[in-house]
């Protein structure tokens, strides 16, 4: 790269650099502007030709470019990113403290102001990006149908469980019949429904294997309901069902080890909050351990549509039935638009194996569907026009960009490890043991700077306290209340609490 006046300036990026080449460019570019090397208002090179130029990707540049419009230090003008004209006033930014590290600046760009709690917990959708003409009118001539529509069948509105099955074809690889489908409220409506039909079957309180980390809510639900919950130790690739109990009868009609689960509920395509994704192999062990036990897996496909790492993998369903088996199938999918849409839509959709339909439908029957009608309409109206396919393309490349971010703005963080995310709305901060880093003196310090982030630590089984810590973040309702995108600022915040360690003064 030149200086405007024609001389090099010194951008170095180096693969073999733990850090990552966006963040070892967001800091040397930092550096030039505190320095002095580059002055404010002086343009900087378009991100294709300097990506050229390095040998990396334009990305790459895109994501450093971001970080430091982010923290102040660019402006993006007509046809330009220039170092900000703002940082005139200032004289130059912050001055690097005597370690010779550049300190982060405080923001010239955006003076800082008094701003709400910024909610970085996990789980949260960005819903900004929804309202487009093809939502409104979805909702709008779904209000309007309502006055003289008839309510859905208990087994959910036909159109929408027709795009649905449209939708698992052609993004999830599971190919079945409409009326297969229920629609739900969300993935626990679905499982309350699975367990109640087991129970049933079984006259007996079920045990139900779930991951251990896991989502918290779901674990709880066979909890509520006085069913045993077995939680099951994860590893790199997610559940291993060599890790579940294999019942085997005695010969005085007893078990003579532990009986296996009747259910497993399990996250094969984005482990949460850990990030796996199980392989293939491991999907056909678990399916095979299923058959041979007689189990129902539960899928809960909370937010596979937002890989943005390659393209979603199949749904587990997808692989159900042994090649030439008639046992009706093992896996039960749950699904949700919550991740993908908005929390408040309330409605998702149950996909059984065909086995357990009828007495399904039953159930729903007698206990009627909660979810809206008018919110069953116009989401099937928003799928035919096309809406949730191209909603969901822009925010894979919306949440890439985030986490991208959030690396960069973390990168060299003494004691902290990203755990590598392939897709979804959140990033898992480990600590490493170098620092001395504790959860919840973390979260309490980063809530009293304004930002609220999660422990790791709730998302175990309680008794079961894995040997991990750190702490998870979110970043999809990255807005704050006065509509400005707060992540960079919360992240800059996030990174000052994780420079000291606990119990430092």
């Amino acid at each position: 790269m030149r200086h405007p006046h024609g001389a090099e300036l010194p951008l170095r990026l180096d693969r073999s650099d733990p850090a990552p080449l966006p963040a070892q460019l967001v800091r040397q570019l930092r550096e030039l502007v505190v320095s002095g090397a580059l002055r404010p208002g002086e343009p900087l090179p378009p991100t294709r030709g300097l990506a050229a130029r390095l040998g990396v990707s334009r990305g790459t540049v895109v994501t450093a470019y971001d970080q430091l419009h982010g923290e102040g230090y660019l402006h993006a003008t007509t046809g330009a990113t220039v170092v900000h004209p703002d940082l005139a006033r200032t004289g130059r930014a912050a001055a690097p403290p005597a370690g010779g590290a550049a300190a982060r600046p405080v923001r010239a760009a955006r003076p800082r102001r008094e701003r709400p709690v910024i909610d970085l917990t996990p789980g949260r959708p960005d819903t900004a990006r929804l309202a487009t003409p093809a939502w409104r009118a979805a909702w709008r001539d779904a209000a309007a149908a309502a006055a003289g529509a008839a309510p859905p069948p208990p087994q959910g509105s036909a159109a929408l469980r027709e795009q649905i099955a449209e939708h698992l074809r052609l993004m999830r690889g599971v190919v079945r019949d409409p009326e297969d489908l229920l629609v739900t409220t969300g993935a626990r409506d679905g499982l309350q429904l699975l367990l109640a039909v087991l129970h049933g079957r079984a006259g007996r309180p079920l045990r139900v294997a779930v991951e251990d980390p896991g989502y918290p809510s779901l674990r709880r639900v066979p909890q509520r309901l006085g069913h045993e919950v077995l939680p099951v130790p994860l590893d790199a690739h997610g559940l291993d069902p060599a890790r579940l109990p294999a019942g085997a009868w005695g010969a005085a009609g007893d078990w003579e080890v532990e009986r296996a689960p009747d259910a497993v509920v399990v996250t094969p395509s984005h482990q949460y909050p850990l990030g796996a994704s199980m392989p293939a192999a491991r999907r056909l062990e678990l399916l095979g351990w299923a058959r041979a036990h007689g189990a129902l897996v539960v899928e809960d496909d909370y937010d596979s549509e937002l890989r943005y790492v390659g393209e979603p993998l199949p749904a587990l369903a997808a692989l159900d039935r042994a090649p030439g088996a008639d046992d009706g199938g093992h896996v039960a999918t749950l699904g949700s638009f919550t991740k993908v849409l908005a929390p408040g839509l309330g409605v998702g959709y149950l996909l059984p194996p065909p086995a357990l339909r009828e007495e399904l439908l039953r159930l729903r029957t007698d206990l009627g569907n909660p979810a809206s009608a008018v919110a069953q309409d116009a989401l099937a109206r928003f799928l035919a026009a096309g809406g949730l396919r191209r909603h969901t393309a822009r925010m894979r490349r919306e949440y890439r960009r985030r986490r991208d971010l959030l690396a960069a703005a973390l990168a060299g963080t003494a004691g902290v490890r990203a755990v590598p995310m392939d897709g979804g709305l959140h990033a898992v901060l480990e600590f490493t043991g170098e620092v001395p880093l504790e959860e919840q003196d973390v979260v309490d310090r980063a809530a009293a700077a304004g930002v609220r982030v999660a422990a790791l630590g709730t998302y175990w089984a309680e008794g079961s306290r894995g040997s991990r810590r750190g702490v998870v973040v979110g970043f999809g309702a990255s807005g704050d209340a006065a509509g400005d995108d707060a992540l960079p600022d919360a992240l800059e915040v996030l990174a000052g609490v994780l420079a000291r360690p606990s119990g430092a003064a």
